[in-house]
């Protein structure tokens, strides 16, 4: 009997949890992004508490838009040990600038969008076709 810590989830619930498919969680592992899961009696997948955890992490990279590439480089740092992490650090600081500017670019074009609606908005309710145009 699995308690918390020992527990195990198959494929099928590692997808639930996550949200990721059982495409994306096989690929992962394929191209190295995962470690190698551990497998039961049956041959089947089963994803440990590590493997959550490390699949949250990799999906908030994606989210970020971190390229393939970058989050392979970070995993293969990963498991190299503690030597690498000034390499992990770098690499995550570089992407957390990136990030930063793209967040500061969304602002701008949120910024539009507002000002956008408010003219659509203020046009509707004067009833001035003239400016609906823009």
């Amino acid at each position: 009997m699995n308690d918390t810590r020992t527990r195990t989830r198959s494929i099928a619930e590692t997808a639930d949890m996550t949200g990721l498919t059982a495409h994306t969680l096989r690929y992962y592992e394929r191209i190295g992004l995962l470690d190698p899961v551990d497998r039961g009696p049956d041959g089947r997948r089963r994803f440990r508490e590590a493997d959550l955890a490390w699949l949250s992490f990799l999906t908030r990279l994606r989210i970020t838009a971190m390229p393939i590439r970058q989050m392979r480089k970070f995993a293969d740092l990963r498991r190299l040990g503690e030597v690498t992490v000034p390499a992990r650090l770098e690499l995550l600081c570089r992407h957390r600038e990136t990030v930063r500017n793209r967040i500061t670019e969304l602002t701008a074009c949120l910024a539009s969008l507002d000002a956008k609606i408010d003219h659509y908005r203020s046009v509707s309710t004067s009833g001035s076709t003239e400016s609906a145009t823009s």
